[in-house]
């Protein structure tokens, strides 16, 4: 094995084909991995939105930057709801929601039609206008994603910062994106007490003086500090729900959607910005697809955060495009007990799961028990996201969860792609436990060396991206060197995801972490996820972390941390 290579030792032999009766009426068929590239996107395009004018030309190319569906203009906000409704599917529910307390909402697409409209009334009101950068920083309630809808519906671009990010974090991100107004709330529940969201932004505000004027949501309704002339409650504002006094914007499908900003250690967050056409067009298209979306019978639960990238695309602007029944929930998976989840599964009928591994290794832990007391048969198809999955846990997932029936699509993506890269078909592909599978149509994702060589089956190395693809980057905001530096520069003319991969005989790709997760030992150099899944194979094991420590002899030795399942010691 080369040294230029990331060594790959797990085998998983166990296959999952597609349920005959799931691949007969899947919306993915066999055929769509031979659509040709242009053709894909450019049907995809026209079928999955609705344009205010056409594209003429599909895209351009030119290093590192791509533009998708040059020449249209359309608005997000027109495509998640107004459509719906005019379409005569006003009465469909949009989003069940759930609070952490208990309370429950359903709010139907008329309902958000009006919702929007009023929201997006009131930022007017506050001087937003088309372009005005807006931050977001909310808690897991209606009003978030109304919003966004809200901030796209008048062109204004946002960005979401998580609900549990600190002063310094919103400040940061506001002043980097040269936010002029701050929607927040009250206060949000966790683990059954309140998070001062106001206090924290008030705090974050007086560091960003460039936001002169904020729009607070009441949700718990608790006494919280409003400076007058900049604070305004909307519940206080008299504002109009008619669609003809807030008309969609009609926005270039370049135009700047939303910033998302990574996380950074050493540096400054980066904030990786999204634009209207060819994101809506990816998310709403791998939507469809990877989840075979069934709008008039599905009910979809996404169990994320809004304030990350998987809740941009997977909860809100992916699902809402395509018609979808949504469940959110406030709060945590195991408050006030362990069953939560399963309980919203159950009371709402989800027949779509989507979460992360960290979850349902958590689930692992605390025993299947908490499941089996809940009525899960309405599932019919489970997903994962964030990180790659053990194969033990994703076994647990369809085993326990998904009653031995359900396919599970492991999805590989990131915040910069924007929309799911490599991932199942559920009707199409033959699944293993623990691999992405294959890369999505319309999608051409390679593995190199160190030498940037590309590597065949059987070969690990570097993820790379060959093609652009609609939902990809448009760049660092305000930081084009740091862009090219971090993942344009290792291979000249394709993207460097930062994640090792490995490619199994029959093509399949197995996702290995992050390349700075790879352990050196003895001069071979090993992914700490394969360590862990043979970790987490033990019957005994729920949770296992591995990390590299310097070593006289070794260079590096593993250091292995193990969670027990319960009851174990």
């Amino acid at each position: 094995m080369s040294e230029s290579s990331i060594e790959t030792h797990f085998v998983e032999e166990r296959r999952y084909p597609p349920p005959p009766d799931f691949a007969a009426q899947a919306n993915a068929q066999p055929e769509i991995y031979e659509r040709d590239f242009d053709e894909f996107w450019e049907t995809e395009g026209r079928e999955r939105v609705s344009w205010s004018a056409p594209f003429t030309k599909l895209y351009e190319w030119e290093l590192p930057y791509a533009k998708w569906y040059l020449g249209g203009t359309l608005n997000v906000s027109y495509n998640c709801v107004d459509r719906h409704v005019e379409n005569g599917r006003g009465d469909r529910v949009a989003y069940h929601w759930e609070g952490e307390p208990g309370e429950r909402r359903m709010i139907t697409y008329a309902d958000l039609q009006r919702e929007v409209v009023r929201f997006s009334n009131a930022l007017k009101e506050l001087g937003v206008e088309k372009g005005t950068p807006v931050a977001i920083y909310m808690g897991m309630i209606p009003e978030l994603a109304i919003a966004m809808l809200a901030c796209t519906r008048l062109g204004a671009p946002h960005t979401v910062v998580f609900g549990g990010f600190s002063a310094d974090s919103l400040s940061g991100r506001m002043i980097d994106m040269g936010c002029e107004v701050l929607v927040t709330q009250d206060e949000a529940w966790r683990r059954g007490t309140t998070v001062p969201l106001k206090r924290t932004a008030d705090e974050a505000m007086a560091a960003a003086p460039k936001v002169k004027r904020s729009l607070v949501v009441r949700r718990t309704g608790n006494d919280v500090p409003m400076q007058e002339g900049r604070d305004v409650w909307l519940h206080e504002l008299e504002l109009s729900d008619d669609p003809a006094s807030c008309p969609p914007e009609p926005m270039d499908a370049e135009d700047l959607l939303f910033l998302m900003y990574t996380s950074g250690t050493t540096a400054k967050p980066k904030g990786i910005a999204h634009t209207t056409a060819g994101y809506l067009v990816g998310v709403a298209t791998t939507h469809r697809y990877i989840f075979d979306l069934k709008p008039e019978t599905d009910v979809y639960w996404c169990a994320a955060d809004i304030g990350w990238i998987t809740g941009h695309s997977y909860i809100v602007y992916g699902p809402l495009c395509n018609g979808a029944t949504s469940v959110l929930y406030e709060g945590t998976p195991d408050f006030p007990d362990k069953d939560r989840w399963w309980s919203i599964v159950e009371r709402y009928g989800v027949t779509v799961l989507y979460t992360a591994p960290t979850a349902i290794r958590a689930h692992m832990k605390w025993g299947p028990e908490h499941a089996q007391g809940h009525e899960l048969s309405s599932l019919r198809l489970l997903g994962t996201v964030g990180e790659p999955i053990n194969p033990e846990a994703w076994m647990w997932y369809r085993e326990h969860i998904g009653g031995d029936r359900c396919p599970v699509v492991d999805t590989w993506w990131q915040t910069e792609t924007g929309m799911a890269l490599i991932t199942p078909l559920p009707g199409v592909t033959t699944t293993k436990p623990g691999s992405a599978t294959k890369p999505f149509p319309g999608v051409d994702v390679g593995v190199f060396n160190e030498a940037g060589e590309e590597v065949g089956p059987g070969g690990g190395g570097y993820l790379v991206l060959k093609r652009p693809w609609p939902a990809m980057t448009r760049g660092i905001f305000g930081d084009d060197a740091r862009f090219r530096e971090t993942y344009w520069s290792k291979y000249p003319g394709v993207y460097f995801a930062g994640d090792g991969a490995r490619i199994d005989e029959d093509g399949d790709f197995w996702l290995l972490g992050r390349v700075d997760d790879v352990m050196n030992v003895s001069g071979h150099r090993i992914s700490t996820i394969e360590v862990e899944s043979a970790l987490v194979d033990h019957s005994r094991v729920a949770e296992a972390a591995v990390c590299g420590r310097a070593d006289a002899l070794t260079g590096q030795a593993i250091v292995a941390y193990v969670t027990l399942k319960g009851g174990d010691e």
